[in-house]
């Protein structure tokens, strides 16, 4: 049986929120399918792993229902702010909701596809993904997991053989489609669509789905929702910080307010501590930049906050919005002491530590996976000179949570700078070698196991 009947619990609770929420679809009918990537970390962990090459297929890349999940897939309807700017013409326009399952430790999780084929809310795209993006997706995605980033799994990615004309890379290039885990789909555009429409019905049927099934807070009250958001994004924040990544597109229809990070298109991580660093070549004036990136969290749940001013006082929902600082601020020093192997001592000595570090960073220039891989449970080497010297003393008083014992200690830092992401693309589009795609990822997650 290729379900295994432990960890196998399917469901489809997103039906309870039937419309205005989503539109029942169709996949493309694909003129080939090749399986290009698997997890099976994640399939074992919900009851797939059993699944053959072609029963999986089947289910991801000609999308039959599983067992006693959703019968149909549904594209979901959302609005948002993209750059700032309100766009009310928004929804999947290339991916819908599959399947619902849960997870080994009981939360909700949604299979959501990217590069599935048209929607109503396609407008003029393809609804297809290219299989370079979806290589990238995969990668960003398997990074930031061993970096402690909330983030959505790549959960397949199938190659589609279809030939497809974009003007952002060389043309015509390969199709895939892409399959991916996340605890919820539901995104802070969707409050902004019902309140564009004034539907507090549909609103208070929202708020009630994402505190019951997603925070598993079963109760309807808008501004316990909007606490819990503020909590979980200022934690995004701080790991995307920590981490040193660029997401390139925090338009508030791209931000889940479970605070788990999707939808990786134009994605980079920084080379260095340089707050001006940005992902998207369209981003000309740096809205997204690295070091703006807990600002433009915070702009986009603010939008949160405005819809949910439909069925709530604006008072309480202010005071809900000025935690993110005092939420920030322990979660991006407890992410950094995390990355150096550090146990923390309090909030006064971890902030000033932080401080120094983003100091001597800026200061020098060195590379943030180079340094965090050099002082992870160790002192400083000696080549770090005098602008360090404050990072130095304060970590005498700082206990390891970790040894160095891994074998992953004994190489280079694993990295992901996008010179890397290109050369690991390049053998697949010139002759279908997929080596270094799979030598990286089996990289990360030693580099994972290192850190953990």
């Amino acid at each position: 049986m290729p379900f295994d009947p432990q960890a196998y619990r399917p469901e489809r609770r997103i039906l309870s929120l039937s419309e205005p929420f989503y539109d029942p679809v169709r996949a493309a009918n694909f003129p080939e399918t090749r399986l290009r990537f698997r997890n099976d970390r994640a399939a074992t962990e919900v009851g797939l792993r059993g699944l053959d090459e072609a029963e999986w297929i089947a289910h991801f890349g000609r999308f039959a229902p599983l067992p006693e999940s959703l019968e149909q897939p549904l594209a979901l309807r959302y609005h948002g702010h993209q750059f700032r700017a309100y766009n009310p013409d928004l929804g999947d326009g290339r991916g819908f909701t599959f399947a619902q399952l849960r997870d080994r430790d009981g939360r909700l999780l949604d299979l959501g596809t990217k590069g599935s084929g048209q929607t109503p809310w396609s407008r003029f795209g393809d609804g297809r993904l290219t299989l370079k993006g979806g290589v990238r997706e995969v990668l960003a995605s398997e990074m930031l997991e061993a970096l402690s980033v909330p983030t959505s799994r790549t959960f397949s990615l199938i190659e589609t053989s279809e030939a497809l004309e974009r003007n952002d890379e060389p043309s015509p290039t390969r199709a895939a489609v892409l399959v991916r885990l996340s605890h919820g789909h539901i995104r802070i555009g969707t409050f902004q669509r019902l309140a564009y429409h004034r539907d507090e019905d549909a609103m208070r049927r929202l708020v009630r789905y994402v505190l019951t099934e997603l925070y598993d807070e079963p109760g309807d009250d808008p501004v316990r929702l909007l606490e819990l958001v503020v909590a979980r994004t200022a934690v995004l924040a701080a790991r995307y910080m920590a981490a040193g990544f660029v997401h390139g597109v925090l338009n508030s229809d791209n931000i889940n307010v479970t605070g788990e990070s999707f939808d990786y298109g134009p994605w980079r991580f920084a080379p260095t501590w340089d707050p001006g660093f940005t992902a998207a070549y369209f981003d000309h004036g740096g809205l997204y930049a690295f070091g703006r990136q807990p600002e433009a969290i915070l702009w986009d749940v603010m939008q949160l906050a405005s819809s949910l001013r439909l069925i709530a006082e604006s008072d309480p929902l202010v005071a809900a919005l000025d935690r993110f600082a005092e939420a920030y601020q322990p979660a991006v020093a407890e992410a950094l002491l995390w990355r150096m192997g550090r146990v923390p001592r309090g909030e006064a000595s971890d902030r000033a530590l932080v401080q120094a570090v983003e100091r001597a960073l800026r200061a020098s220039g060195v590379g943030l996976d180079r340094f965090f891989f050099d002082v992870f449970a160790q002192e400083l080497p000696a080549g770090y000179g005098a602008e360090w010297d404050a990072v130095r003393a304060a970590l005498a008083d700082y206990a390891s949570r970790k040894s160095r014992d891994h074998a992953y200690w004994r190489g280079e830092p694993c990295a992901m700078l996008i010179d890397e992401v290109e050369a690991i693309w390049a053998p697949i589009a010139e002759r279908d070698d997929w080596g270094a795609f799979a030598a990286k990822l089996s990289a990360i997650r030693q580099m994972a196991d290192a850190l953990r």
